[in-house]
């Protein structure tokens, strides 16, 4: 019984280690050697949210997410192909292979996380409390009696009015425009908002740039990969983790988003 056993066991190892060196089975995950076969890395980037990716005055493709693509494709030696998504396309376009990659202001959830890879951070995203340099908070709890502008019914209204103290003064306006100008005005001290509106923000006021206070709520970018495809997966997590060491994505992240990169949580 023992001897059927142990020929079972080989032959079932027998029979996983044919697929894995299969044809159909090296197939599988080999889209890198294919894009440099191909000699072009073609990448999903937004067109419609700046400073993460929008159409510049020369009608080009502009922004952090185009900068990142842009060196990945120099880092392979390939040609760049970018290629303009919204939110809703981003993920088909990766699906159905119109593209190697999405580097697209992509934030990590469990239900993407059934149809695709993600790789390591590589981009700041999150919604934080900030302020002019004279207005002293680094806690919630410093909000006691300052005036902070959050546009209504925002994910920042909703985390601003849980971890509000009291007496911290909300007040909500119709859009995200409104309370920028309410806080470059002097209407209210401080604002709730994503830091990438942000940037924008200390980009069209040069003179009276925002600071950040604290953090509301974390929500980095990654850059995603179809399913199967590690040996894209691994290069990639290579890439970013080496132009974090060499300051690439820092200089990256200073031009269009005022500041360096934060410390990211590991995926």
């Amino acid at each position: 019984m023992m001897r059927i056993r142990r020929c079972a066991a080989v032959a079932a190892a027998a029979v996983s280690l044919a697929l894995v060196l299969s044809p159909a089975a090296r197939a599988e995950g080999n889209s890198l050697d294919d894009i440099i076969k191909a000699g072009v890395l073609k990448v999903a980037v937004p067109q419609d949210f700046p400073p993460f990716g929008s159409v510049g005055t020369d009608l080009k493709p502009e922004g952090y997410d185009v900068d990142v693509a842009t060196l990945l494709a120099k880092d392979l030696g390939v040609k760049i192909e970018l290629v303009p998504v919204t939110s809703a396309n981003r993920v088909p376009y990766l699906q159905t292979k119109k593209v190697d990659l999405v580097i697209s202001s992509l934030g990590v959830t469990p239900d993407r996380a059934k149809t695709m890879s993600f790789s390591e951070p590589y981009a700041p995203y999150f919604s934080g409390v900030f302020g002019h340099g004279d207005v002293k908070v680094a806690a919630p709890a410093d909000l006691s009696g300052k005036t902070i502008g959050v546009a209504r019914g925002t994910l920042d209204d909703l985390s601003l009015t849980k971890l509000a103290p009291a007496d911290a003064v909300i007040k909500r306006y119709d859009d995200q425009a409104a309370a920028a100008q309410a806080v470059i005005s002097g209407q209210v001290q401080l604002i709730a908002s994503g830091n990438v509106a942000i940037a924008a923000l200390n980009k069209e006021n040069p003179g009276k740039s925002l600071d950040e206070k604290f953090i509301i709520k974390q929500s980095p970018c990654s850059i995603g990969i179809r399913r199967g495809e590690p040996d894209l997966l691994q290069w990639v997590n290579a890439a970013i983790y080496s132009h974090k060491l060499d300051g690439s994505l820092d200089e990256m992240s200073v031009k269009w988003f005022g500041a360096k990169l934060p410390a990211f949580p590991v995926l």
